[in-house]
């Protein structure tokens, strides 16, 4: 099973705040048979502890640390919000990347992913994106590297 395909990206979301946006994220793993729906209700745990947001318009939620059994497979999903949904303190998200990681894959990814992000033009590329095609594209470049 692939890390990130079409089937697990979302464009144009306009979620009604970051909760909603996470559990679009989070249901994308779900269906894409990544994690089990329990798994949702861990990534919103994290989000009441502690922020996902990373800056630069990113957001990565994830699950807690005990939701590893809730993990069948490591995944992503991708949410691009166009007019941004606001992750507290001002901070606005365009880009929700949902990610669940089996085993060790966990800093890989997260690493892998703010890479890609922490370009500017990798960014601008992702908010312009207008297919799934196009966004898997981006990241696939981007997780070779």
């Amino acid at each position: 099973m692939t890390i990130l395909s079409t089937n697990k990206i979302k464009l144009n979301a306009k979620p009604k705040d970051k909760f909603e946006a996470i559990r679009m994220a989070g249901q994308l793993l779900v269906d894409a048979g990544h994690v089990s729906a329990a798994y949702i209700d861990k990534m919103l745990e994290r989000e009441q502890t502690l922020s996902t947001y990373m800056g630069n318009g990113l957001a990565i939620p994830h699950g807690t640390q005990d939701s590893k059994s809730l993990i069948l497979s490591t995944g992503l999903s991708i949410v691009q919000i166009p007019e941004g949904v606001d992750f507290g303190e001002g901070e606005k998200a365009n880009l929700v990347i949902g990610i669940a990681a089996a085993g060790n894959d966990h800093l890989d990814i997260l690493t892998n992913v703010a890479m890609i992000c922490s370009e500017d033009e990798n960014i601008e590329l992702i908010m312009k994106a207008a297919t799934p095609e196009e966004m898997v594209k981006i990241f696939e470049s981007g997780m070779e590297s």
